[in-house]
């Protein structure tokens, strides 16, 4: 593709940013402010100008339809397997990209720093960072889910969660633990883990 200019730059990675934060497009008075332009003709011209050098496309008659083409892939590149136990043959082609992005993005997705090994048989140890998700309002939990979940009188917990009418048993997955059973009315359950991040 043809190089930019520095203006053409400017709002091509100012494009780029706002998409990707807002997951839609600009209107061309937000672009006009974003660049310190006081008329459209400049937004306008640049536009045409990235269009023609195969950057930026949209859809004629429609009001933000502006999207960028060829855009760098999000993520770090996943670029195969690699055994814990015996050698493999690494991988040079990459075949997938972890994106963490979106959950940046997401209002209801949060995390809690996990104290204690109740869960350590579901590799979940002390010092882990759980990422949850926020229960829909129509959602129904399934048996065996793993939840935060606040025991009133008790505290709040991350355990596997199994509901048999109306008791409620929170599960560890550790047998030094003993499961936690209570009414279903005794328990608020806060969050649904999808994940779990650890550093070294």
């Amino acid at each position: 593709m043809e190089p930019l200019t520095p203006a053409q730059k400017e709002l091509y990675d100012w494009l780029i940013k706002y998409i990707n934060e807002n997951q839609h497009a600009p209107s061309i008075r937000q672009m006009m402010k974003a660049m310190n332009l006081r008329s459209p003709a400049p937004v306008q011209s640049r536009l045409e100008r990235l269009r023609n050098k195969g950057y930026i496309d949209w859809t004629e008659g429609k009001a933000r339809t502006l999207r960028i083409l060829h855009q760098q892939p999000k993520g770090i590149p996943i670029l195969g397997a690699i055994a814990a136990g015996g050698l493999v043959e690494p991988f040079r082609d990459e075949q997938e990209r972890l994106d963490l992005s979106h959950l940046l993005q997401l209002n209801n997705y949060w995390g809690l720093r996990v104290t204690g090994d109740s869960m350590i048989e579901d590799l979940i140890t002390d010092g882990d960072l759980a990422i949850m998700r926020s229960l829909n309002p129509d959602e129904t939990l399934k048996n065996g889910e793993i939840v935060a979940a606040r025991v009133e009188g008790v505290g709040t917990t991350l355990k596997r969660y199994y509901q048999d009418g109306e008791m409620v048993m929170l599960k560890p997955s550790n047998l030094n633990y003993q499961p936690i059973e209570v009414k279903a009315n005794q328990i608020e359950v806060q969050g649904i883990l999808i994940g779990v991040w650890r550093g070294y």
